[in-house]
């Protein structure tokens, strides 16, 4: 493709050299950069690409696209833009076909919830036997193929390239979860969404975004790309994103009057029941995830569904089979007791799994976490809190620390339970907090391993490790 058309629709504020260059594909690290590249220079928050152009030069680029100004020898073309991150977010979308004209792009976004309700949407899908693609925090999946995933959203060029894969693919519809961050950063600039999802608003993020409002903000971002909405109006912010919405929005809720609603609401340990009422079909749903989250992560799903043409049955099929990894998930232990994996990390998710299990266990609740290093540190005491008022014993414990001292960040946390009377130790190591918790478990106790869920890793200062909660369960019980 010819420079000047991956260009159009950008506002150019400077060109210097030929924009009849070929163009077949697109980099942003100068590493990966070959022949007919145009190179793209990111101001990022540890480097910035300017600073590899000559790098860039000398592997073969002809043209770069930048937001500074820049010296570059003859021969090579430079166009200026304001935003390279949007501007990547554009020729890559025009490189590849605009590939998300060509199927049904559902958005999903939320501090919580965003993984179970894509999870939930595309389980509906496939029993209306669709072929569906799935981006988030777990994994891409394009129909059955699961492809790993680095982040939640991916980079703008990436996400395009994915598209493109799906639409050779012939994949129908593709939900996927869109970040804070990704809207923050453009990576879904471009992208034509046909639903936007808004599923709650609680603390986090903020050592990205640095407050609340800037929180939201993002959010509300989506929400000025999409057709049509689902916001859940139960939640605090809800009736901001709904007010800021640029497209025709549906609300949803438990509590308050909305235009899908639970009524009649039935919790058991491993499912939820309610009667749906909606304005395209009232009726019974029963999901396959416990707790009072997986009725407003439903309502989303079944928000969603409908807007697609999808008849009630396949949604009741759909939501009765389905299985989210990492998310309420139990672990086979053959034991007179209970081991749930959870991917609560944030103090609302924390406080949302605990209450769950607090409401039908007949033993203890036993509260393994820990939390993230290089993140907002004053979320640590707040968990801590948590966990001890609402756990019967609880384990503090590391999660990924990143480049933080692991013993430092336990104690953080430790602050906040001390301001509880829960009973609690803390065991650094996570094996061995584990450890501990199986072998000193109690008939009828669920021991809930959180923040880790899908997860099969633990990152250090010096390494990343390979670390699957369910290995190391296994491991355990097997030297018993």
């Amino acid at each position: 493709m010819v420079l000047k058309e991956l260009l159009n629709g950008l506002k150019l504020l400077d060109v210097k050299g030929s924009l009849d260059i070929n163009i077949s594909s697109i980099a942003h690290d100068s590493r990966k950069v070959r022949k007919n590249t145009l190179f793209v220079c990111i101001e990022g928050f540890k480097a910035d690409g300017h600073k590899f152009i000559p790098t860039a030069i000398e592997n073969g680029v002809k043209a770069i696209l930048v937001q500074k100004d820049v010296s570059v020898p003859e021969g090579i073309t430079v166009v200026r833009v304001e935003n390279t991150r949007l501007a990547l977010a554009s020729v890559s979308n025009i490189l590849f076909g605009q590939p998300s004209k060509s199927f049904r792009l559902i958005g999903v976004t939320g501090t919580k919830g965003k993984t179970t309700t894509t999870f939930m949407v595309k389980s509906i899908m496939e029993a209306k036997g669709q072929k569906v693609g799935l981006i988030g925090t777990v994994a891409n999946i394009i129909g059955k193929v699961v492809i790993p995933a680095d982040r939640t959203t991916p980079e703008s060029y990436d996400l395009q390239e994915l598209f493109a894969d799906m639409v050779e693919k012939e994949v129908d519809s593709v939900v996927m979860e869109v970040s804070s961050h990704a809207l923050e950063l453009n990576r879904v600039g471009c992208c034509d969404f046909d639903i936007g999802v808004f599923t709650n608003l609680t603390r986090d993020h903020l050592d990205f975004h640095e407050t609340f409002e800037n929180y939201l903000n993002a959010k509300i971002k989506l929400f000025k790309m999409c057709k049509n909405a689902l916001v859940n109006i139960d939640s605090e912010y809800g009736q901001r994103v709904k007010d800021s919405a640029s497209c025709k929005v549906y609300t949803y809720a438990v509590q308050k009057d909305a235009d899908i609603k639970a009524i009649n609401i039935i919790k058991h340990s491993d499912s939820v029941e309610f009667d749906l009422v909606s304005p395209w079909k009232n009726g019974h749903i029963k999901v396959n995830i416990p707790g009072l989250f997986s009725v407003y992560n439903a309502l989303a799903a079944i928000g969603c569904s409908f807007l697609e043409g999808i008849n009630f049955d396949k949604i009741q099929e759909g939501l009765a089979s389905i299985s989210v990894p990492g998310r309420a998930e139990v672990v086979p232990v053959g034991k007179d007791y209970t081991v749930m994996i959870d991917y609560a990390h944030s103090p609302d998710s924390l406080e949302n799994i605990l209450t769950t299990l607090k409401g039908y266990a007949t033993g203890r609740v036993v509260c393994i976490f820990g939390c993230g290093g290089d993140r907002d540190r004053t979320k640590r005491p707040i968990m801590g809190e948590i966990s001890g008022e609402l756990a019967d014993f609880s384990i503090i414990t590391s999660d990924n620390p990143r480049t933080e001292e692991p013993d430092q960040i336990v104690k953080e946390i430790e602050e906040g339970i001390k301001n509880t009377n829960g009973a609690y130790i803390t065991i650094v190591d996570r094996t061995e907090a584990i450890k501990y918790a199986l072998l000193n478990a109690k008939p009828n106790d669920i021991i809930l391993l959180a923040g880790k869920g899908h997860e099969t890793y633990q990152i250090f200062k010096d390494k990343t490790i390979h670390y699957d909660e369910r290995e190391v369960v296994k491991g355990i019980l097997e030297l018993q």
